[in-house]
Order: C-alpha cells, then sequence, then structure tokens
C-alpha cells in the first residue's frame, strides 16, 4: 500500500510526461505568485486600514473639551454623547496619562493599555517640539489589540495636570475586514486558479503538437530506412532548431552506415583477393612438392628448375605477407618517425638505385634545391620506390621513358614521376589506388605483385597528411603526383 502511494505522488509531482511537467510547475509558479501578492496586499491593506483609523481617532480626540474631561461629569455623561457619529463608551479606551494611569471611562470602556516609559519619554520629547506623535498598537490588559492615539494636556491648564490624554480603540474590526479580504482573494485566487489549468491544458497540447509529430515520425526511422525527414519548419523556432538537428544526425548516420557497408564489402573483397594471391603461389608450391615426390628430386636438371620456381613462389609469398602486415599498420595508427628531411637530398641520393632499377629505360630527373618536408624519410623512400617500380613495370625495357621531378606548386612540395607506357584509361583511373587492383585490360603485367605497392603508396602518403593522384589517358602513359607540406 505504501508502495502504491509513493508511486502515486511521484507520478503527482515528478511526472515523466513533459507535458505534466510544464503544467505541475505553471501551477507551482502562479500559486507562489498569487500568494505574494496576497500577501503584499494584506500588508498594503492593514497599513491603510490602521493609518485612516488612527487618523479618524486622532480627530476625534481632538474634538473632546478637556475641560468636560478633567471634571468629574465624564464620569456620569459621556462626551458628546447626544451625538450620534461619535464611538459609543464599550468601543473605546479613554485615560489621563500623568504620573500613572486614570481611566475616564471606568468599567463601560475598553482596558487601558499602558505604555512603556521610553514610549512615553518619546511621546513628551515630541509634544515638547511640537511635533505629531505616531499612533501605536498596543495590548491591553484583557490581551486586546488596540490602536493608541495621544493628545498633550497644556501645562498652564487650571486643574494643573501635566500629562496626556491617550485614546484607544480595538483593531478587531479591521482585522475582520482583512481576514474577509483575504479570504475573498484566496477564493478568486483558485477559482483563476482552475481556469488558468483548463486554458493552460488546451495551450500546452497545441505547442507541444509538434514534439508529438517529431516523436511519431522517429518511430518510423529504421537501421534501413533512414531516408526519412522530419519537418523542418513547424512555427516554432526552438522545434525548427530541434528538427534540423535530428535530420543532421540522420544525415550523418546515413552517410556513416553507407560507409560501414562499404568497408564491409571492401573487406570481403580484400579477403578474397588476398586469398586468391596467397593460393596461387602455394598451389604452385604444393605442385612442385608432388613433382619431387614423385622422382624429379633424383635428375638434377629438373630438381635445379623446380627449386628455383620454389624459391621464387616463396618469395612472393614472404612480398605479399609483409605487404598485408604493412597495410594493417598502416590501417591501424601509422608508425610514422617524423623529422625535418630535404627532400632534394634524400631523391638524390636515391638517383643510382633508381638508374639501376631502370635497367635500359631512360631516366630524367629534374629536381629543385633546397625543398624541405617534415617526414619519414624512410617511408618517403618507399612510396618514391613504390611509384618508381610500377612505371618501370608498365614501360618497355629498350624504349621506356621516366621523368621523375622535384618542384613547387601550391605551396606544397610536388614529387611527379611521369612514364611513356600505355596509360590508363578513364573506367580504371578511380580504382588505381584499390587493394589487389590491376590495370590488366590497358597496362600489361610483365612481372609479379600483388597489386598492393600503390595502396601502401595511398596509406603512406595520406599518414604525412598530404595526397596523391594519378593522370593518364590511354596511349600517352601515367603520371603520379604526391604532395608533402613544406616545412616553413
Amino acid at each position: 500500500m505504501k508502495k502504491v502511494n509513493g508511486q502515486f505522488f511521484k507520478r503527482l509531482f515528478a511526472p515523466q510526461s513533459l507535458r505534466y511537467q510544464l503544467l505541475i510547475r505553471m501551477l507551482f509558479i502562479l500559486s507562489f505568485i498569487l500568494m505574494v501578492i496576497g500577501l503584499l496586499q494584506f500588508i498594503i491593506m492593514k497599513d491603510f486600514l490602521y493609518e485612516n483609523e488612527a487618523a479618524s481617532l486622532r480627530s476625534k480626540l481632538m474634538t473632546i473639551p478637556i475641560e468636560a474631561l478633567l471634571t468629574e461629569d465624564i464620569l456620569t455623561k459621556p462626551p458628546n454623547a447626544g451625538d450620534p457619529g461619535f464611538l459609543s463608551r464599550e468601543e473605546f479606551s479613554l485615560a489621563i496619562l500623568d504620573e500613572e494611569y486614570t481611566n475616564l471611562l471606568s468599567e463601560e470602556g475598553l482596558a487601558v493599555p499602558e505604555i512603556s516609559e521610553s514610549e512615553r519619554m518619546k511621546l513628551r520629547n515630541d509634544f515638547d517640539s511640537h511635533l505629531p506623535s505616531d499612533p501605536l498598537l498596543v495590548e491591553d490588559s484583557n490581551g486586546t489589540e488596540q490602536i493608541v492615539v495621544f493628545r498633550p494636556i497644556p501645562p498652564d491648564f487650571p486643574t494643573n495636570k501635566d500629562g496626556f490624554l491617550q485614546m484607544g480603540i480595538s483593531t478587531a474590526s479591521l482585522q475582520l475586514i482583512l481576514w474577509r479580504q483575504l479570504l475573498t482573494f484566496m477564493v478568486l485566487s483558485l477559482v483563476a486558479l482552475l481556469a488558468g489549468l483548463g486554458i493552460y491544458l488546451s495551450v500546452i497540447r497545441k505547442t507541444l503538437n509538434p514534439l508529438s509529430t517529431i516523436v511519431d515520425q522517429v518511430k518510423s526511422i529504421s537501421a534501413s530506412n533512414l531516408t526519412n525527414r522530419v519537418p523542418d519548419y513547424q512555427g516554432q523556432e526552438e522545434i525548427d532548431r530541434l528538427s534540423r538537428s535530428f535530420n543532421e544526425m540522420l544525415e550523418r548516420l546515413d552517410i556513416s552506415f553507407e560507409h560501414e557497408k562499404e568497408l564491409k564489402d571492401q573487406m570481403r573483397q580484400f579477403i578474397a583477393d588476398a586469398s586468391h594471391e596467397l593460393r596461387t603461389p602455394l598451389t604452385s608450391i604444393y605442385g612442385y612438392i608432388e613433382v619431387l615426390l614423385r622422382g624429379a628430386s633424383e635428375k638434377p636438371e629438373q630438381l635445379a628448375i623446380i627449386l628455383n620456381s620454389m624459391h621464387g613462389e616463396t618469395k612472393r609469398v614472404i612480398t605479399l605477407v609483409e605487404e598485408l602486415l604493412l597495410l594493417a599498420k598502416l590501417d591501424r595508427a601509422p608508425e610514422l618517425h617524423l623529422k625535418e628531411t630535404n627532400l632534394t637530398k634524400l631523391v638524390r641520393n636515391m638517383i643510382p638505385n633508381l638508374t639501376l632499377l631502370a635497367d635500359k629505360r631512360t631516366v630524367h630527373f629534374d629536381l629543385t634545391e633546397g625543398l624541405k618536408v617534415m617526414a619519414d624519410p624512410d617511408k618517403i623512400k618507399q612510396v618514391i620506390l613504390n611509384i618508381f617500380h610500377n612505371a618501370v613495370h608498365h614501360t618497355d625495357h629498350s624504349d621506356g621513358s621516366i621523368q621523375l621531378s622535384l618542384i613547387v606548386e601550391k605551396d606544397k612540395a610536388l614529387i611527379s614521376i611521369k612514364d611513356n607506357g600505355p596509360g590508363i584509361n578513364k573506367d580504371n583511373l578511380a580504382h588505381v589506388f584499390d587493394r589487389f587492383y590491376r590495370v590488366d585490360d590497358s597496362r600489361t603485367r610483365k612481372y609479379g605483385g600483388a597489386g598492393l605497392g600503390l595502396s601502401i603508396t595511398k596509406s603512406i602518403v595520406e599518414s604525412h597528411k598530404g595526397s596523391v593522384e594519378v593522370e593518364s589517358s590511354v596511349g600517352e602513359g601515367a603520371t603520379f603526383k604526391v604532395y608533402l607540406n613544406i616545412k616553413k
């Protein structure tokens, strides 16, 4: 039972619905405002009524003849008894204050409230200075609160009375008026709250309709259907911003899923290609071993041929595995040892090896002096060797021509390697840097290789925050361009 009650109060005071959260908070705020207004109204009305009552009482006190008060006639006949506008004896207290209090109305009026000695001294100082005295709120011996006003008795009066006239009136009627006023305000406030509740529920429902539309639209979106979009203009700035942000998120998710799909397709293709590339040399090695087991090992001529072929295929497998491991490292987190590198000097030191690799092909070098970059020298050497080796493979052994240049273009260091091979058609140009991709239709493979060299080249260049691209047309050779940031 306690648990059920706890859940009820939790739903009542801490609802999960935004609509009811706004409603509860509005009620709390409106109730607080009405409470403050009621309190201020009570205080202001009380001051107003008390000041008016004190002014009226002081006016009545000033109309009472002091001579009548200081004679015995006051004990038998009240002042202005025939005046219907005057107060009756039961409604007020009247006394003379000098050394002690003298009740002028005996038992007929209210009990005379007594003020403190400090208040008496203040009254005397005010009257001596001809200053108006302030009314006081004092409780009498019966606990009745009275508004008390004072009037000085002239010191040269014939009766030789030296003191004050004190007149008081109960505040009970004023408090009754105040409480009636407060009760009326509370009733009107309750009516206002109930009316506001009905109006606010309708307003909230209409205001939150765009949000409900977004929720309904979101329910129709799934991982397989990210093309739906929520309306991005519904007439509410905050909701419109939410809609635009949500649509942008959907766009990013859509792109991310498409990219993930492409990566999965590429991974499946990569595994298939890698398996095929490994299978071919392993199958050859397996076949050679079978030939050896059949007796070829006893024939020196066949044995030498088979062993050389097995050596070549084994070397091909090792190279392929090393390239795959290198690509895996580059994909995960490339380990670069960056330092200031004189690119011109690095290429110049590679000229003897490149010339030897080109064999009878013509090689031209055009190097701009003093180009420096932040790079890993060994990785940049590998980039140049991969591209140069690719140019060697796809140019004629005797008539082939390769041009390597190092210049500044677009505030970047440009390594350009151009050959006069058969070129690449447009359909294959976009796939040159794909893994295991071979442009068999336009460039004849004369040497081994798994088609990973240019993929490795691209990964290395991009890890240096550079870029690599290729320009080619069928029959006009190909030009590979590597852009690196110049160190300033």
